[in-house]
């Protein structure tokens, strides 16, 4: 695999539901999620997001609307999606919340 396609799958997603609830999408990453946490810091608009005692995601550029809605939140939902030719074959692997802390 080229280091272009594997970079396409440290991208993630942001949804916003009428709730103002949050939720990450991203690609399946190795090893199962375990005790999830993300730390935020809106000063620099990045996160970062500890899947389990192994794994850490690197957030950057942040929308500020996205910091706003997670103020009052304490946990992040979080949906990571199989890796697929097809997009219509995309399916949620792991979903799971993740404790939020600034």
């Amino acid at each position: 695999m080229d280091n272009e396609n594997n970079e396409e799958y440290r991208t993630f997603d942001f949804l916003i539901n009428d709730e103002d609830e949050v939720m990450l999408l991203l690609y399946e990453q190795e090893g199962e999620p375990e005790n999830a946490a993300i730390e935020l810091n809106e000063e620099e608009k990045s996160a970062v997001l500890y899947r389990n005692k192994n794994d850490e995601i690197m957030l950057t550029d942040i929308p500020e609307n996205v910091f706003d809605s997670l103020q009052d939140a304490d946990k992040l939902m979080v949906c990571e999606l199989s890796v697929e030719e097809k997009e219509e074959d995309t399916k949620i692997v792991y979903a799971y919340e993740a404790e939020i802390s600034d």
